[in-house]
């Protein structure tokens, strides 16, 4: 059936050559948001390569399956972005009241977050034997940080070997490499790495779970009430707020709080909450009540890093990414 689509599709046929690629359309997208750290960009990547593959259908030997080489010409592409792309510049503060001082400036300022409804019997969910990360993991918002501080061949390495799970041959392959040269971005890689993640905390609460349930019902209350000393209680002593675009991140409870206080929830500021899921994370859209309003509008979407029950990290991104989790303006 696979020969005679690829036939088909080499004659011209538009409809085989989406019956020939469709199945691996979005673990590509995947693929593309693990390299590139920004969902829009995954997106318009993944186009491009699709587009890529069915202009030079015709140099396709058959020497691999086609999911490999798919994959070949997804990462081309995503290598291709990542050299031509300028340094990206973090969003500038925003006038308003006076922030407090960060801890650090972040230099992940691109980072999207992805909504868990796309992962839903992704292909990849179960990578080949020689992957090192689990399908959660390895979309988790700290994982994908940690890949995009790697130069990019050594990401794409990465990927393909520890998080894909393909053989160092057929990584060489996609990269149009050696094994050696594969093996050697490879170690280098995996030290980075090593580095670069956070120490594995406590698992969180399953989803659904009694005590998901009662963390939500926590937050809910907090946000509802403006209760910052109560959503503080929820974080670990070392916990980090960032929030991409700005470079602005905050570490401990006290200065997360100072954050809150000052920005957040001053002049009496509430808010009202939406929970869903992204990067295989808890995640909540935060909708402002100011004093007196009617309505409460976006004011963006927050995906929490857990350690058992407690918050390790939460990560707000700006209302605009909220329909693509299927969650409304007001």
């Amino acid at each position: 059936m696979t020969a005679e689509l690829i036939d088909l599709a080499r004659a011209g046929d538009g409809e085989a050559f989406r019956q020939l690629v469709g199945p691996y359309e979005r673990e590509l997208q995947v693929h593309c948001y693990r390299f590139l750290g920004s969902f829009q960009d995954a997106e318009d990547a993944m186009q491009d390569a699709l587009l890529a593959a069915w202009q030079g259908l015709s140099g396709f030997e058959g020497r691999a399956s086609v999911r490999t080489w798919l994959y070949r010409v997804a990462t081309t592409r995503c290598l291709n972005v990542r050299r031509s792309a300028r340094r990206r510049q973090g969003m500038k503060t925003p006038p308003g009241p006076q922030l407090p001082e960060p801890t650090r400036l972040g230099e992940v300022t691109w980072l999207e977050p992805y909504p868990d409804v796309l992962l839903d019997g992704l292909a990849d969910a179960e990578p080949g034997p020689e992957a090192r990360y689990e399908m959660r993991e390895a979309i988790s918002l700290a994982f994908i940080v940690a890949v995009q501080r790697l130069p990019p061949r050594q990401r794409a390495v990465l990927i393909l070997r520890d998080v894909l799970g393909f053989a160092a041959s057929e990584a060489a392959q996609i990269l149009g490499s050696t094994e050696e040269s594969v093996t050697s971005a490879l170690k280098r890689a995996r030290a980075s790495m090593h580095n670069g993640l956070p120490e594995r905390a406590e698992p969180p609460p399953a989803p659904q779970s009694a005590s998901e349930k009662q963390l939500i019902d926590r937050l809910t209350r907090a946000y509802e009430t403006g209760d910052v000393d109560g959503i503080i209680a929820l974080f670990t002593d070392d916990a980090w707020l960032t929030m991409p675009p700005a470079p602005l991140e905050y570490q401990g409870r006290d200065p997360i709080a100072r954050f809150l206080k000052t920005i957040a929830f001053r002049d009496g500021r509430t808010y009202q909450v939406a929970f869903t899921r992204a990067n295989g994370q808890l995640a909540f859209g935060a909708y402002l009540r100011e004093p007196g309003a009617e309505d409460a509008q976006a004011n963006g979407l927050l995906v929490l890093t857990l350690s058992g029950s407690r918050i390790q990290a939460m990560t707000r991104f700006r209302s605009s990414v909220l329909p693509r989790f299927g969650l409304p303006p007001s």
